[in-house]
């Protein structure tokens, strides 16, 4: 169960600069308010996109796709891929610059019947491994997008409900360009990180 002391984060606590968010957000925690309760999870794994990155959707300026990654950091960027899978960011630096977060995984706390039912699945490890499963359990679509997440409402970030532990760094995953940056961030040890081996140590 979460704590009564789990608080919703103020803009004022997150860093306007799209690396030290994608750390930050590390060991915090994630809500989301449905009709039948909360789910909660505490973000284990991130991608940062920084402004002028050829692999940011933002690289070649706004548009009515991207324009949540243009919004003050704390919005929701929810965009759809591959057909069948959402994933969900976390705006990053002051309005009209465009950068984001990817959330990549989370490790389940609170919901997590809810989340069986929705991801089909008993293993509680693998049930927000990677961000389209992450959007699948949390019933993240694109009525989130654009989405206040230091507000009242559906989708918000919370403080940790423990610290994180060790913090580990290495290149992005299945990308293609600038895929040499170091700008994926993750908790290290944690069962519920994906990618492969090497990158979860």
């Amino acid at each position: 169960m979460i704590p009564r002391s789990l608080k919703r984060l103020r803009r004022t606590d997150l860093p306007v600069a799209t690396a030290a968010l994608a750390r930050y957000l590390i060991g915090k925690t994630l809500v989301r308010e449905l009709p039948r309760g909360r789910i909660t999870g505490r973000i284990v794994e991130t991608e940062a996109y920084l402004p002028g990155d050829a692999a940011c959707h933002a690289f070649r300026g706004p548009t009515r796709r991207n324009r949540s990654l243009f919004l003050e950091h704390g919005h929701a960027y929810v965009y759809f891929i591959y057909g069948n899978h959402f994933m969900l960011n976390v705006s990053s630096e002051r309005e009209g610059v465009g950068a984001g977060v990817l959330l990549r995984a989370l490790e389940p706390l609170d919901g997590i019947a809810w989340m069986r039912k929705r991801r089909g699945t008993t293993r509680v490890h693998g049930m927000t491994r990677g961000p389209g499963r992450l959007a699948a359990a949390l019933r993240a679509n694109m009525q989130l997008d654009g989405l206040d997440l230091c507000a009242k409402g559906p989708l918000w970030l919370g403080t940790a409900v423990r610290p994180a532990g060790r913090i580990g760094r290495s290149v992005r995953i299945g990308i293609t360009k600038d895929a040499h940056r170091r700008l994926r961030f993750y908790e290290r040890g944690s069962p519920c990180v994906s990618g492969p081996k090497h990158l979860r140590e």
